[in-house]
């Protein structure tokens, strides 16, 4: 069962999610820069971190799980929301140039199944971009937040589903060095210096993994199948 849509709004209200949003949301911009007339896509509970691309990507779309419920985004202007099945989502192929989920790896139904929906998604030239819980790391134990549910991850757990599901990581990063607890000593400003000492002292037991990747279109072969075939490609339909 994902966590509810209202206790998510709850968690990024509050200063633990707001030092969260801007710790690891700085990560995914340094990766994606402004995405300037680019197509991107939102899927889990990825809206505090697609604001910064409303004024200049192309389109911004927020895609969550019927599961987890929606809500209206952005607060001001056209809603940009929408609810749909993880298996079925209401798009047609290869639409969106950057596809980012946030809270939706975890609690997933079918991992792969999920996955390979998303490939189905992304452009040729597209990125995904996936931000899950570190196996290793203590938020995937702090259960009052929403990184604390679900299943989380180890790097080579993702790289592996990764690869099984066609797509192939080329950049990896960290974040969310401090502590999940709403102390002074652990949010605003303080946030900074956690992950200033974690990335130098602890770099792998950063909270949350940030794995971009990009979309495969072969598939590697089984043994005693034969050489590998290339997929048909979809073709960059927009909505």
């Amino acid at each position: 069962m994902r966590v509810d849509v209202l206790a998510l709004q709850s968690f990024y209200a509050s200063p633990l999610g707001q030092t969260a949003q801007a710790m690891a949301g700085r990560r995914v911009l340094d990766a994606w820069g402004d995405c300037k007339g680019l197509d991107v896509l939102g899927f889990g509970y990825a809206t505090p971190y697609l604001t910064p691309w409303l004024p200049t990507a192309r389109r911004v779309t927020a895609l969550m799980p019927a599961t987890q419920g929606v809500e209206r985004w952005p607060s001001c202007g056209p809603n940009l929301a929408c609810i749909g099945d993880e298996d079925r989502m209401p798009f047609t192929e290869a639409i969106f140039d950057r596809i980012l989920c946030v809270h939706a790896l975890e609690e997933a139904e079918n991992p792969r199944v999920l996955l390979r929906e998303l490939w189905r998604l992304l452009a040729p030239e597209g990125r995904l971009m996936i931000a899950v819980a570190n196996r290793g790391g203590i938020w995937a134990r702090a259960e009052s937040t929403p990184f604390g549910q679900g299943r989380p991850y180890s790097r080579s757990q993702l790289a592996n589903l990764l690869s099984d599901s066609m797509f192939q990581p080329v950049a990896w990063s960290r974040a969310l060095y401090g502590p999940p607890l709403s102390w002074k000593m652990a949010t605003g400003g303080a946030a900074e210096t956690w992950e200033g000492v974690g990335e130098r002292a602890w770099p792998a037991f950063g909270g949350v993994i940030l794995v971009e990747a990009v979309k495969r279109l072969y598939a590697d072969s089984l043994p005693g199948q034969g050489r590998r075939v290339l997929l048909a490609q979809p073709a960059a339909a927009r909505f």
